[in-house]
């Protein structure tokens, strides 16, 4: 607060200086609510902090947890032209097959023209199952034939496509009628005329017509599985993708192939050992910043004096709750056999370690033994971190919410300060300018008495 000098007018006083300093002595319960405020405000920031983290382990360890969590297999292919993915259902082994074609939509062009033939234009199109649908344009032009056929349920793109010109020198052009998808289902045939007329059998096929084609016909793509045995099958798709060879894996082609190709799926030890190896620094990452926060540390002055400064969670109950939770989930026994057996064990320092080789060597010896136990320990310790990190019932987050009221609660007592601070203040500036004011009326009345003193004298 701004303060006006009234310093010494008449008694000499920095009354400024004084009134500074009884401030001073008075503002000390309030400089040590601010001290308290500042430190529970930094155990707050640094409690959010570590819930987040908890929180975010428990979701981690949740994912781990689930049974399929190590189910992680590649796929390779002894041809460029044959591309695998896998899913977490995938199971390893390996297949031959042949790709004996891709699939293909049907694409067609009509013959050379400049516009319709005839308006309005009405074309029918006819499914491989068998359902027709007109389509009609009001006008001869190509561009309103193409979005009707485009804006329709035919289930045909058209594109109109510049093909030189005519005997008049104008422009000539073919439409191009194209399947919308890929597979023997998406053929097509395409009539000029209704519906009626093509079920009489009086509208010409439009892609027959003189100087039209069928680019080329629908197809689905197929492979051979076993082939020149007595178990030889052919499976096709509507797409180049065949999700359904082998489980948890999608097989795409892009080529036909002659000679057989080997189809392995393998389990993915880099992927799974990631699984269990984020798990471990997951938990790490929790027990190093408490560890962190909880340090003392030492500084020493000029003078050779040390000072010992705690740590924000030195001495914090609630955190060694956390610790001690965690660590004992993450290393006590399943089944009476150590967390060690699959490569995750505890050093003297309390931090966990992840043997990588001893996992993978497990893991390839027994994989579902290993799947098991790597669950157990993700379920202990997610149900650990959900304890502490819940939303409405963890122990840290009841923590962070009572430090938060208490953070409110000086907040609020510093203000009242504030307003008291300031009365008194103002009530020590009228105490002393009165007090100047009144040394001022004395000083006066010495001066008139000296002054009649003197006049006196003299008249002796």
């Amino acid at each position: 607060m701004a303060s006006f000098g009234i310093d010494g007018l008449v008694s000499g006083l920095d009354t400024t200086t004084l009134i500074n300093g009884l401030m001073a002595a008075e503002a000390v319960p309030q400089t040590i609510l601010k001290n308290k405020a500042t430190a529970n405000q930094a155990l707050v920031t640094a409690l959010q902090g570590l819930n987040t983290k908890v929180a975010e382990l428990a979701t981690l360890a949740g994912k781990t947890a689930k049974a399929d969590s190590l189910a992680a297999f590649t796929a390779s292919s002894s041809s460029k032209d044959v591309t695998a993915t896998t899913t977490a259902t995938a199971l390893p082994g390996s297949i031959d097959f042949t790709v004996g074609s891709t699939a293909q939509a049907k694409s067609g062009v009509t013959a050379a023209m400049t516009a319709w033939p005839m308006s309005p234009a009405t074309l029918t199109f006819t499914s491989a199952a068998g359902k027709a649908v007109e389509v009609t344009s009001a006008s001869p032009s190509l561009d309103d034939l193409v979005r009707a056929v485009n804006s329709s349920e035919a289930g045909v793109k058209a594109v109109k496509v510049a093909s030189g010109k005519d005997a008049d020198g104008a422009v000539t052009y073919r439409l191009q009628l194209t399947s919308a998808t890929t597979g023997a289902a998406g053929g097509f045939t395409v009539h000029q005329g209704t519906a009626d007329e093509v079920a009489a059998g009086t509208a010409p096929d439009l892609l027959a017509a003189p100087g039209a084609a069928v680019v080329k016909q629908a197809r689905d793509a197929s492979v051979t599985l076993w082939a020149g045995t007595a178990a030889e099958q052919v499976v096709t798709s509507a797409t180049n993708t065949f999700a359904d060879l082998l489980p948890g894996v999608s097989v795409t082609v892009t080529a036909p192939s002659t000679d057989p190709v080997t189809l392995t799926v393998a389990r993915d030890g880099t992927a799974s050992s990631k699984v269990a190896s984020d798990l471990v620094s997951g938990l790490n990452g929790v027990l190093s910043l408490i560890a962190s926060k909880s340090a003392t540390s030492t500084s020493t002055s000029a003078s050779g004096a040390v000072t010992v400064t705690s740590g924000t969670f030195t001495g914090s109950s609630t955190t060694r709750d956390v610790v001690q939770k965690m660590t004992t989930a993450m290393s006590a026994p399943i089944g009476g056999v150590s967390p060690s057996s699959i490569g995750i064990s505890i050093t003297k320092t309390g931090a966990f370690e992840f043997d990588e080789a001893k996992f993978s060597a497990a893991l390839a010896a027994d994989p579902v033994k290993v799947q098991a136990t790597l669950s157990e320990l993700a379920g202990r310790v997610e149900a650990a971190a959900t304890s502490s990190s819940d939303k409405r019932d963890g122990t840290l987050t009841k923590i962070i919410t009572g430090q938060q009221s208490v953070v409110k609660d000086l907040t609020a007592q510093i203000a009242n300060w504030d307003d008291r601070l300031s009365s008194r203040r103002t009530q020590l500036q009228k105490t002393y300018t009165a007090l100047e004011v009144a040394l001022s009326s004395l000083t006066a009345q010495q001066s008139w008495l000296s002054s009649q003193i003197s006049s006196l004298s003299k008249s002796s």
